[in-house]
């Protein structure tokens, strides 16, 4: 594919001269940069440009021009209102956060040409999923007649963050010590408080919705990859998936990748959200990959209170009081304690500021905080609030 040499330079990336792929220059000049390299998956709602309405039905020609345009990290999702973006692999938050920025807005671009604009959020205020229609895809099609409604019920948009791990006993491990920390991300990126154009009175209600999906929720208390193995092969050839990529778990290892990708949050509505939380995931694998007892740590019961905080993250987001064997723990104490313990592998991996920084995800709210305020300072006009996002999600 030919590719604009005015984006490559936007992008910080050249084209490999053996086989034309995109390099980020970041990520040149050794073989240990790999171990962490991280990239970002974003969904989006396709919406009215003039109403913000979602839509329903989504021309062919819009995503073939938005993966022209985007060298190819642009495509369907599983309803024709979303779309999705996927980075390039990074070892530099700048490097991630200009080509997010570019995705976004030339995305933007691109549907503006259609009549149709994007939205960061993982509900959108007013769509009603009775009127969703499925991607006409073998893949989709396959999923929508195994998961009938539910399936049409996924008018939700997560954001996806793969890190690099090479050793693949590693790679379960820092899976298992992770599940205590996933209900702090799902209440930073909490960005769905609104469905079917009703407050849900939960911060991030998209989760609640997803997890009618099987295979959800948080990763089992796996001891390694041979167990997870076990499980996968009981389930294809009991005939329940066809493969792997039907786990959708809140965390699970990518099997196109050797990652380990967290999948519980919802998109974020500012791209600086994203960058800041994809950092602090990043920072908090290597913290655990260099301390590799602590797996060994999580038992049935700090799984079962992860469990009962996953809620917790859901229903009240900035304002929660996550529970732990001593007691109530508030946000801000457990934001605090994870970037104390995570600081010097932060450093490491020079991001230490966008960790920093998502403390003021707490000092100004998340999306769904904005979103509430917006709501409640318009007299409760939806409008309002699916403005607000559509505005943010291509600002900066």
């Amino acid at each position: 594919m030919k590719f604009d040499e005015n984006v490559l330079e936007r992008l910080r990336v050249n084209l490999n001269n053996e086989n034309g792929r995109l390099v980020i220059r970041s990520g040149l000049g050794g073989d240990n940069v790999a171990e962490y390299s991280f990239g970002i998956e974003e969904e989006y709602f396709l919406a009215d440009a003039s109403t913000l309405e979602v839509a329903t039905q989504t021309p062919n020609e819009l995503f073939e021009a938005g993966s022209f345009s985007t060298g190819g990290q642009a495509m369907r999702e599983m309803l024709q209102a979303q779309i999705e973006v996927a980075t390039n692999v990074h070892v530099d938050a700048n490097d991630a956060r200009e080509e997010l920025k570019f995705l976004r807005q030339e995305l933007a671009r691109v549907a503006g040409r259609y009549g149709l604009a994007i939205m960061a959020s993982g509900t959108h205020p007013t769509a009603a999923w009775p009127h969703s229609k499925p991607t006409p895809k073998p893949r989709y099609e396959n999923m929508m007649k195994d998961l009938g409604t539910i399936g049409h019920r996924n008018m939700l948009c997560g954001m996806h963050i793969h890190v690099q791990l090479r050793d693949v006993e590693k790679r379960f491990a820092v899976m298992r010590a992770m599940i205590p920390h996933l209900p702090l991300f799902i209440a930073l990126a909490a960005s769905s408080p609104f469905w079917s154009s009703r407050d849900t009175g939960l911060r991030g209600y998209r989760l609640a919705a997803y997890d009618e999906l099987p295979r959800t929720g948080l990763p089992e208390l796996f001891e390694g990859k041979a167990d997870y193995d076990a499980y996968v092969i009981a389930l294809v050839n009991s005939g329940v998936m066809p493969d792997e990529t039907h786990i959708w778990w809140a965390m699970r290892p990518s099997l196109r990748h050797p990652t380990l990708e967290l999948r519980a949050p919802d998109v974020c509505t500012r791209l600086e959200d994203a960058i800041v939380l994809a950092c602090l995931y990043r920072s908090l694998i290597r913290y655990l990959c260099e301390r590799p007892g602590l797996a060994e740590d999580v038992t049935v019961v700090d799984r079962a209170i992860a469990v009962e905080n996953k809620w917790r993250a859901q229903r009240y987001g900035t304002e929660c009081v996550f529970a732990t064997k001593d007691g109530g723990v508030s946000i801000q104490e457990m934001l605090s304690n994870v970037i104390a313990r995570v600081s010097g592998d932060a450093a490491a991996l020079g991001c230490l500021a966008e960790v920093e920084r998502c403390r003021d995800i707490l000092a100004r709210g998340s999306s769904a905080d904005a979103q509430l305020r917006a709501y409640q300072r318009s007299g409760r006009d939806l409008k309002t609030v699916t403005r607000w996002i559509a505005e943010e999600t291509v600002a900066g």
